[in-house]
């Protein structure tokens, strides 16, 4: 703790206010220019490299529009401030009124892009109204040691360079610019898609007056923006009746697999219970043949002689009918036995004339 104190101590001392960039926006320069009690010496990049004292920071200046403040410009503020071990970064931005008259006019105003630039972390001092060109005595009011800007030249006011100047007095350090982020860039993004943003601010409640759009036109685009929210209502509901369907067709396919893999085993059940081989047809088998086993046949009434092959169930060959020219069937009836009066005495006893034949008499 005790070391960690005295080096937040060490770098707040290092450079006058370079740590409390960190926690608070950086500080405006005084209309006088810079004021210090060390005198300010000119210095070469090869002694700035190596280091100065803390009480000798190099003042490196780097200046521009800064309009939508974006990465491009942050990284270019980075790399100046980390240009040397001691930098104290001032950053000019120029006003309104030169802007207006040198490049065009801004989006953003000029209080809005000092207020941009003093809550850069990479920023110790901000320069308002800053100089197009940069003076002598403008370097000299702010004891500025070098200027940091990317070296493509930057061709305005009449000149082909405007830091033609500062590159031959040895003053000018070079850095890199950020590719495919500009204010420009962002710009045009907004011109072509102008009508999306129209709509999306008289959504936000801005009126065709404070967007300078004309009453026509309001209506035209309030009109566009209910017609594409019925379409977004259409196209919700769509995906949830499709996202049904889907649902419906997928129970559907899993009631039809379950339903015919059910089948299956019914039939398999049902020829395994009634099939030829099946369990009913072997119980109908076993149920026969016990019937066989245990039923009698049934015996029909003996013939005369009692002779057991005249038994309908022994195979008795029917003879064939006699022709009504034989004289067996012309020979008159035999006379009735005398013992075969219906009141003898035999069948008074109940004697039967035909007895029955039961199975096994044969045997």
């Amino acid at each position: 703790m005790i070391l960690l104190y005295c080096f937040s101590e060490s770098v707040y001392s290092m450079g006058g206010h370079a740590s409390k960039t960190l926690r608070e926006p950086a500080l405006f320069a005084k209309k006088t220019g810079y004021e210090s009690e060390v005198p300010h010496e000119k210095m070469t990049i090869a002694q700035a490299k190596r280091g100065t004292p803390a009480v000798r920071p190099v003042r490196v200046y780097a200046d521009g529009i800064f309009d939508l403040f974006h990465s491009g410009h942050a990284r270019a503020l980075m790399q100046a401030k980390n240009l040397f071990p001691n930098t104290h970064l001032i950053v000019g931005v120029c006003s309104d009124e030169l802007t207006h008259k040198y490049k065009g006019y801004t989006v953003m105003t000029e209080s809005e892009r000092y207020e941009a630039l003093i809550h850069c972390r990479y920023v110790d001092e901000v320069v308002r109204d800053a100089p197009w060109t940069l003076s002598p005595d403008f370097l000299k009011k702010h004891k500025i040691d070098f200027v940091a800007h990317d070296d493509i030249p930057y061709t305005s006011a009449g000149s082909e360079d405007v830091y033609k100047h500062i590159k031959e007095a040895g003053m000018f350090v070079a850095t890199q610019r950020t590719d495919g982020i500009s204010t420009s860039d962002l710009i045009t993004r907004i011109v072509r898609d102008y009508d999306l943003y129209v709509r999306r601010n008289l959504q936000r409640g801005y009126t065709a007056r404070d967007l300078n759009v004309s009453f026509i036109r309001e209506k035209k685009i309030r009109l566009q923006n209910q017609v594409d929210r019925m379409k977004e209502t259409v196209k919700t509901v769509e995906e949830k009746s499709k996202h049904f369907v889907f649902k419906v067709e997928e129970k559907s396919h899993d009631l039809i697999q379950k339903w015919e893999e059910k089948s299956r085993e019914f039939i398999g059940n049902f020829l395994e219970l009634f099939g030829p081989e099946g369990a009913w047809h072997v119980i109908q088998e076993q149920s026969g043949r016990m019937l066989q086993a245990l039923s009698p046949y049934a015996s029909p009434v003996a013939s005369p002689r009692g002779s057991p092959s005249s038994s309908p169930t022994r195979g008795r060959s029917p003879s064939p009918p006699s022709s009504p020219t034989s004289p067996s069937s012309r020979s008159p009836r035999s006379p009735r036995s005398p013992h075969s009066s219906p009141t003898s005495p035999s069948s008074r006893k109940g004697a039967s004339a035909y007895p029955l034949t039961f199975l096994g008499d044969d045997e």
